[in-house]
């Protein structure tokens, strides 16, 4: 990494319509959290029910799995600005029912999870959509930069979001749920004030090969293939996040503030690397960075699944989310300048299921496999796993492994 030149380190928020875009996504992502807290809470409140907190899940993923098809080829033949402003809306309408059954009293598990299913089908048409604005909205020069804080945005309201939505709720459900709402509505009209940006909109008929050409795009472009499921293979074996309460209570003899500060530790170390990005971006070597955070990351992992030590638990868990970082900052990046914009959403589309089915597999993959053999060796056995992924997707993928510089190769033509 070599240091960027003075004001580099904002160079995406010059663009006014990316300034706008940042605070949107923020907000959007800030009040998902709160709500996310808020109804886990709720509904255990209320039913006491453990599978209920689990259905909350799935009911959020399985729409963007089943309209994966669908969701991509809509952010590539629209208005992706429009269609983003619109999913805010739905959100504010989602919050909004939420808090109406909170202040009615009229709270029933399966209303909720009919909002939680509205919410679900908005967040599959909003991911792909709001994913493949960011490259329309700034020159490819600055979209590492965008790429940089956009991470950074998304890890800070993921590591804040929950911990507001927690004192939100404990003040009253009502409250948590009228500031979602606020939220959701101001991220609709700072996305309305975005200007239109150019796009490369699909056009034709809609057939079955415009509807799979993010797949075939996907499947031979081998630098969008390693990375797409190089993420995909390494979370779905790395994460421990399910078994964190098992090891600030059973292994560390942590209270309920040490799972939050071992929930919070990936975060702090993703943002501190994100901001390091944003001022020092990867020049050269990307393809070395990003393999070398993946081992880094299975290492850490490794650290953490046989650490007794709390402050070097918490210090792992810490390098993990840095190491992390780095490899999403490269993957991300890869995959947003090696895509050509008018496939772009549906390349997203299927990104986006990719990263949703190693999250919540992964977590299923950790908790099944440390109900049979405990929690300490799924999480070094994950870690391990992690590692063997990074070694056999370097020896394959050899381009994607090689490449230098985080620009657009030659056959791409960015805005």
């Amino acid at each position: 990494m070599h240091s960027s030149e003075p004001g580099a380190r904002f160079a995406a928020f010059k663009h006014k319509s990316y300034a706008r875009f940042f605070f949107a996504r923020f907000l959007g992502t800030f009040a998902i959290q709160i709500v996310s807290v808020s109804v886990g809470w709720q509904m255990y409140d209320q039913t006491g029910s453990a599978l209920y907190l689990g259905l909350i899940g799935l009911f959020q993923f399985l729409p963007a799995l089943v309209l994966t098809l669908v969701t991509g080829t809509v952010a590539d033949r629209y208005n992706r600005r429009a269609i983003a402003a619109l999913c805010f809306a739905v959100s504010s309408a989602c919050a909004a029912t939420l808090l109406a059954i909170t202040l009615t009293g009229s709270f029933s598990p399966f209303l909720v999870f009919a909002v939680l299913l509205v919410f679900g089908i908005e967040r599959a048409f909003m991911n792909p959509a709001i994913q493949s604005l960011a490259p329309n909205l700034v020159p490819a020069k600055d979209l590492a930069n965008a790429i940089a804080w956009n991470s950074s945005s998304w890890q800070t309201a993921s590591i804040v979001g929950p911990v507001a939505g927690g004192l939100l709720y404990g003040a009253g459900a009502s409250l948590a749920y009228g500031v979602a709402l606020a939220f959701f509505g101001g991220a609709a009209l700072l996305m309305l004030l975005v200007a239109k940006p150019a796009q490369h909109s699909a056009a034709g008929a809609v057939t079955k090969e415009t509807i799979l050409a993010g797949f075939r795009f996907i499947w031979g472009e081998k630098v969008v293939l390693g990375a797409i499921s190089l993420d995909l293979f390494v979370v779905l074996l790395g994460g421990a996040v399910a078994l964190m309460p098992i090891f600030a209570r059973d292994i560390l003899d942590l209270g309920p503030w040490g799972l939050g500060l071992l929930r919070a530790a990936p975060g702090i170390g993703a943002i501190v690397v994100a901001l390091m990005l944003a001022s020092f971006p990867i020049r050269h070597h990307a393809g070395h960075f990003m393999f070398f955070g993946v081992a880094l990351f299975g290492a850490s992992t490794v650290v953490f699944g046989l650490s007794h030590v709390v402050w070097l638990s918490i210090a792992a868990l810490v390098v993990m989310g840095g190491a992390d970082m780095v490899s999403v900052y490269v993957r991300e990046t890869l995959i947003a300048l090696w895509t050509p914009d008018e496939v772009r959403g549906r390349v997203n589309a299927v990104n986006s299921v990719f990263v949703g089915a190693s999250n919540e597999l992964g977590e299923f993959r950790a908790g099944s496999m440390a109900s049979l053999i405990g929690a300490v060796p799924a999480v070094v056995f994950g870690g391990i796993g992690s590692l063997v992924v990074a070694g056999l997707w370097a020896a394959h993928f050899t381009r994607l492994r090689t490449i230098d510089s985080l620009d657009a190769p030659d056959h791409i033509h960015q805005q």
